[in-house]
């Protein structure tokens, strides 16, 4: 097992003073934090991209109601199920 530069006993060492340093009820802590962050992050990027995407929708059903199109009718997000998610 090769990270880079590090080697399995520098990553041992790393550990080895991260728990000294925290002490082993604070590296859970941490590591729950660091995840939680995680996905706070991938969300928004996720409510971004949904924001950009959108408007284009709304111009598509916009001009497909112009044309005449009765069967065009705008999507609610609320509307839709949430996605199944194979990892969280």
């Amino acid at each position: 097992m090769n990270f880079g530069n590090f080697g399995c006993t520098e990553l041992l060492m790393v550990l080895v003073i991260v728990l000294v340093l925290f002490g082993a009820r604070r590296v859970p802590e941490i590591g729950a934090s660091i995840g939680k962050g995680i996905r706070e992050f991938k969300r928004n990027i996720s409510d971004v991209d949904r924001q950009i995407r959108e408007p284009e929708r709304e111009s598509r059903v916009a001009d497909r109601l112009s044309a005449g199109d009765v069967t065009a009718t705008p999507v609610d997000e609320e509307s839709r199920p949430e996605p199944k998610r194979l990892l969280r």
